[in-house]
C-alpha cells in the first residue's frame, strides 16, 4: 500500500507530464538555461516562473544588474551576516548547522530567492586553497553530519539548497580546467560521502557541478559522475545545477545528468544549452528527450518548492534580517571560536581588573563580509573585536587600538567584476568547443603568476617600510597596559575564490610583531581571525592562543564574551593545523595549485590521516580545543549486535569550577587489515554540556558501514571480519579510552 507522499510524488510526476506536453522545444529550451545572471527563462503562458538562485554559504548576495556584474545599488538587500562553513563546522553541534541553514533558507526566502547556492562541502585537501574557508571540514564524517542538518534547515523555507561543488573542488588555480586524476576508492571514501549524505539523507532538491575535470573529463560534463553515480546509485532526482561557466561543450553537457547551465556572460542565447543545442537537435544530432530529462527535473524542483501546484498559495515568505536569527548567529559565533592554548589560565580575562585595556592588530577593526568572492554580501552590519570590546567593557577601561601591521588597500572596481574576469578563458570558445592551446597557456598563466609574486615582493617592501613606525609605537604602547591582546590572522585578500595562498605563512609581517610583543609581555593573548590554517612560528612562548573563523555579523560579540569568560569556548578544529606548510601531504608530494593537471598521489592521506601515517606532530590536531574547565572519561563499554553494529558507551564528567561542553568524539583504527587503511578514522562524536561536578553517560551506535572500505573491485563497500579498536577522545591525539570490538 502506498504511503501518503508516495502517493503525492505519483501525482506530481502526473503533472510534470502534463506540463512537458504542452511545452514547445523553445520554452524548454529557454528553462534549462540562464536568462540572466542568477535567474533560468520561465514559460509564462503556462505560469512557470523562471528559478531565482542567489550566492551563497554566508548570507544571501546583494542584488546585481540582470545583465551586469555591477551592483543594483539597492538599499534594501542588506542581510544578516552569517558564520562562513569552516566556523559552523568549528562548532562540532549538527543543531547550530541546522539554525543556521534555517537562518540561510528564510533570508534567501524573504529576498524572493529560490534556490540558494550553499552549502559548499569539499573536503579540504590543502590549507593554500582559497576557498576553503566556504569549506566545512578535511574529514567525511564530520562534513556529512552537518552538512545533512542545513540542508534541511534552509529547505524548510520553501528554498532549494544547491550543495556544492560537486566534486573534489580542491584549488583555484586553474580552477576552470585542472584535470585531477583520483582513484575511484579516493572518491567514494573522502570526496563522495557528504555529498551521498546530502542527497540522501539531507534530501537536497539540488546539486552544483564543479568547474574542475575529474580523470579527464569536466565534472558538468561528466556522465560516470553525474549519470552513474549521483543518479543511478544514489538515486538523485533533483536538479544539478552548473557552477557558473562550468559548462564547455554542448553535446556532452546534453547527453549527462546537468540540468541547468549558468554562466557570467551576458550572451545568453549563446550559451552551450541554449541556441546551439537547439541547432543540434534540428539537425538530428542530439535527441529532443535530453532537453526533457532536464526540464522534468527543474519541473520537480518547482513543485517542491511550491513555485508549482496545487500548494503554490501556500510557499513560506520568509524573513529577512529578523531579530531572532541575529541571536541565533550570535550562538554559532560563540561556539565556533577555538581556544588552541590556555598556559597558566590566562584566559578568561577579569573585567574588574583591567582599567587599560591595549589591542593591537589590523583585524581588531577589519571588516570581513564584503569579501572573498561569491561569498561576499551586504551585510545589515558586523562587528568587529575592537567594538565588541569597547561594546563589553563599557566607559570604565580605558581601550587603546593601534593598528600594528600595515595592510595596503585594495582597490575597488565598479565597472566590471572579478567573477567575469575569472572565467576569461571561456572567451575564446566556438558552439561547443572549448579552444585552448595548452602550451600558449601555461606560459601565460606562467608570466601571470610571476607578475603576482613581482607585486607581492614590491607590497612586502612597502610593508616592511611602513610598519617600522607601527611595530615601534605597538611595543610601546603594551608595555604599561593591564593587558594586551593582539587581533590578526588573514582577510580575504588571500582568503577568497579564484585565488590559492602562496604559502600558509601569517601576512603583512605579523610573525615579527609577535615576536616583539612577546618580548615585553608575555601574557600577550594572540587572537587570531583566517579561513584557513596558518603557521604560528611563536606559538611554543604565546600562552594564550584563540582562533576564529569568518564568524559572522556578531563576530566581535563573541569575541568578548568568550575572552571575559561569559561563554566558556567549545569550538575544535574541523582540520589540521600543520606546524609549517611543508609537512602537509600536498607539499610532499608537489600535487597542488599546478596548470593543466594534478595527481592526488596521497590518496587517502588528507589531513589528520596524513599526520597519523607519517607520524607527523602537528602544531594543533584536528578535534582540538580546550576549555576554562576539565573533562574527564571513564567506563567504556562496547557491546556488538548481530547486525555487525556496536555500541559504544561511556562517561564524560566536568571535573572542573564552570559550566561548559566537551566534544566526545570516536574513531575507528582496524587492526591487520586485509587492505591499506588509514590508521584511525573519526565515525562519531557528540557534544555534551555539563555544569561543573556534573556526569552525563554517553552512548553512540557504530554501524556496519562506518567499519567499511571501499573495495575497487567489487565497487562496493565491505566491512572485513576482525578486530577494531575503539578510541575515544577529546581529539584525535587526546585519545582517552580505548577498547577493541570484533566484528564476525
Amino acid at each position: 500500500m502506498r504511503t501518503e507522499a508516495e502517493r503525492t510524488a505519483k501525482k506530481t510526476e502526473k503533472e510534470i507530464e502534463k506540463l512537458l506536453g504542452k511545452l514547445t522545444l523553445d520554452e524548454k529550451i529557454a528553462m534549462i538555461h540562464g536568462v540572466g545572471l542568477f535567474r533560468s527563462g520561465g514559460v509564462e503562458r503556462l505560469g512557470i516562473p523562471g528559478l531565482v538562485t542567489s550566492d551563497g554559504p554566508m548570507g544571501v548576495r546583494a542584488e546585481f544588474l540582470n545583465d551586469r556584474w555591477i551592483p543594483a545599488g539597492n538599499n534594501d538587500d542588506s542581510v544578516s551576516y552569517l558564520p562562513s562553513n569552516s566556523a559552523l563546522a568549528s562548532t562540532w553541534n549538527p543543531y547550530r548547522a541546522y539554525e543556521m541553514g534555517k537562518v540561510l533558507g528564510a533570508e534567501a526566502r524573504g529576498r524572493g530567492k529560490d534556490v540558494i547556492l550553499a552549502p559548499g562541502i569539499n573536503i579540504k585537501r590543502s590549507p593554500l586553497c582559497g576557498r576553503n574557508f566556504e569549506y566545512m571540514s578535511e574529514d567525511p564524517k564530520l562534513t556529512a553530519t552537518l552538512a545533512v542538518p542545513f540542508i534541511k534547515g534552509v529547505q524548510q523555507n520553501d528554498v532549494a539548497a544547491c550543495v556544492k561543488h560537486f566534486a573534489a573542488n580542491v584549488q583555484e588555480t586553474d580552477r576552470l580546467m585542472v584535470d585531477e586524476e583520483i582513484d575511484d576508492r579516493t572518491l567514494y571514501e573522502l570526496y563522495f560521502p557528504a555529498f551521498k549524505a546530502a542527497v540522501q539523507e539531507g534530501n537536497a532538491y539540488s546539486v552544483m557541478g564543479a568547474y574542475n575535470k575529474i580523470n579527464g573529463y569536466h565534472c558538468c560534463e561528466n556522465k560516470n559522475l553525474l549519470d552513474l553515480v549521483l543518479r543511478g546509485e544514489w538515486g538523485f532526482d533533483g536538479a544539478v545545477i552548473s557552477d557558473w561557466g562550468g559548462i564547455h561543450r554542448t553535446k556532452e553537457a546534453a547527453e549527462c545528468s546537468i540540468d541547468l547551465e549558468m554562466s557570467v556572460f551576458p550572451d545568453f542565447d549563446e550559451y552551450k544549452l541554449a541556441n546551439p543545442l537547439k541547432e543540434a537537435i534540428r539537425k538530428g544530432e542530439i535527441s529532443e528527450e535530453t532537453v526533457d530529462r532536464k526540464v522534468r527535473n527543474l519541473l520537480r524542483m518547482m513543485f517542491r518548492l511550491k513555485m508549482l501546484g496545487r500548494h503554490k498559495e501556500e510557499r513560506k515568505a520568509g524573513a529577512y534580517n529578523a531579530p531572532s536569527h541575529r541571536e541565533m548567529i550570535l550562538k554559532t559565533a560563540e561556539e565556533s571560536m577555538i581556544l588552541l592554548k590556555n598556559e597558566g589560565h590566562l584566559l578568561p580575562l577579569g573585567a574588574a581588573k583591567i582599567k587599560k585595556l591595549v589591542v593591537i592588530g589590523q583585524n581588531a577593526a577589519k571588516i570581513h563580509s564584503d569579501g572573498g568572492g561569491s561569498a561576499e554580501i551586504k551585510a545589515l552590519y558586523e562587528i568587529c573585536p575592537l567594538m565588541g570590546l569597547k561594546r563589553y567593557l563599557g566607559g570604565n577601561v580605558q581601550v587603546e587600538y593601534y593598528k600594528g601591521y600595515y595592510v595596503p588597500e585594495k582597490p575597488k572596481m565598479f565597472d566590471h567584476n572579478w567573477q567575469a574576469d575569472s572565467l576569461d578563458d571561456l572567451k575564446d570558445t566556438t558552439i561547443g568547443q572549448l579552444i585552448r592551446d595548452e602550451a600558449h597557456m601555461q606560459e601565460m598563466h606562467r608570466r601571470q603568476e610571476e607578475e603576482r609574486l613581482a607585486q607581492l615582493e614590491k607590497e612586502k617592501a612597502e610593508i616592511h617600510e611602513k610598519n617600522k613606525a607601527l611595530f615601534a609605537q605597538a611595543v610601546e604602547a603594551a608595555k604599561d597596559a593591564d593587558a594586551v591582546i593582539f587581533v590578526g590572522g588573514l582577510n580575504h585578500d588571500s582568503d577568497s575564490e579564484g585565488i590559492d595562498r602562496v604559502d600558509m605563512k601569517l601576512p603583512y609581517e605579523q610573525d615579527a610583531l609577535i615576536e616583539e610583543l612577546l618580548k615585553v609581555r608575555k601574557d600577550l593573548i594572540v587572537a587570531l581571525v583566517g579561513g584557513s590554517p596558518v603557521e604560528m612560528p611563536w606559538r611554543d612562548r604565546a600562552q594564550a592562543i584563540l582562533w576564529s573563523y569568518y564568524a559572522g555579523m556578531e563576530t566581535g560579540t563573541a569575541f568578548a564574551r568568550v575572552l571575559f569568560g561569559d561563554v566558556n569556548p567549545s569550538g575544535k578544529l574541523a582540520e589540521t593545523f600543520p606546524g609549517r606548510y611543508e609537512d602537509c601531504a600536498d607539499a610532499k608530494n608537489g600535487q597542488f595549485g599546478l596548470w593543466g593537471s594534478i595527481k592526488l598521489e596521497e590518496g587517502l592521506y588528507c589531513g589528520y590521516r596524513h599526520f597519523d601515517r607519517n607520524r607527523i606532530k602537528p602544531a594543533f590536531c584536528f578535534g582540538h580545543g580546550l576549555s576554562y574547565t576539565e573533562f574527564a572519561y571513564s567506563g567504556l563499554t562496547l557491546k556488538t549486535e548481530k547486525n555487525r553494529e556496536v555500541k559504544v558507551s561511556f562517561t564524560v564528567k566536568n571535573t572542573g569550577k564552570r559550566i561548559g561542553a566537551e566534544t566526545a568524539q570516536i574513531y575507528i583504527a582496524p587492526i591487520a587489515p586485509k587492505v591499506d587503511r588509514p590508521d584511525k578514522e573519526l565515525k562519531a562524536y557528540t557534544k555534551v554540556e555539563l555544569a561543573p561536578g556534573k556526569s552525563r553517560k554517553v552512548t553512540l551506535t557504530l554501524k556496519q558501514q562506518d567499519f567499511a572500505y571501499f573495495d575497487e573491485a567489487l565497487h562496493d563497500f565491505t566491512a572485513d571480519a576482525g578486530d577494531y579498536e575503539i578510541l575515544v577522545g577529546a581529539s584525535c591525539e587526546d585519545i582517552r579510552l580505548k577498547g577493541i570490538a570484533a566484528l564476525a
